[in-house]
């Protein structure tokens, strides 16, 4: 039995301070497990913190092969550091993007509105950026703490519909739902 830790953000506004963020522990390919919350702040420094203090102080850090991770970062340009992921909690991170990253967009978003702008650029620059086909259109992933072929393997392991694996999807749904009254939107 394969399981794996997804991590969504809920919608926010900008003028917030905080977001929710939930992880779902999904064991293959579908089966909601458990939940995990927590609270980062919005355009702040504290996702990899937050999330390494949430998942190593949970009963799912002994059964989690992989953290698939919604993109690069939580609530605006909180940037998660895949390698601090990995080497915090001992379970190999995996940030999935339905897109391929428009880094010069990024990098002019950032520094209208993040006075440490160089320093997270660097840290979404950190590690290769692999474009990996799906049933459908590609998908790009950026991954710490495994080989991108065994990345390919649990990503198809976890995909059930569509390009997302499940367990992002599911954290997206409960985080919407939670903040919204419903869950709407795609992961």
């Amino acid at each position: 039995m394969v399981r794996a830790i997804g991590i969504d953000d809920a919608p926010f506004k900008f003028t917030d301070s905080e977001v929710l963020v939930i992880g779902s522990l999904v064991r293959a390919p579908n089966y909601l497990e458990g939940v995990l919350s927590t609270q980062v702040e919005v355009d702040g420094a504290d996702a990899t913190d937050k999330l390494v203090g949430s998942i190593r102080g949970s009963k799912f850090s002994e059964q989690a092969k992989v953290i698939f991770i919604d993109g690069a970062a939580l609530g605006g340009f909180n940037i998660v550091d895949l390698k601090e992921l990995w080497q915090g909690t001992g379970i190999a991170a995996m940030s999935v993007s339905r897109d391929e990253p428009d880094m010069t967009g990024i990098e002019e978003a950032l520094k209208r509105h993040i006075p440490d702008w160089k320093e997270r650029l660097h840290r979404m620059e950190a590690g290769d950026i692999h474009k990996i086909a799906t049933k459908h259109t590609p998908i790009y992933i950026r991954v710490e703490g495994t080989s991108v072929e065994d990345a390919k393997r649990l990503l198809q392991l976890f995909t059930v519909r569509g390009r997302l694996p499940e367990p992002i999807r599911i954290s997206h749904m409960i985080a919407s739902g939670v903040v919204s009254g419903e869950s709407k939107g795609r992961a």
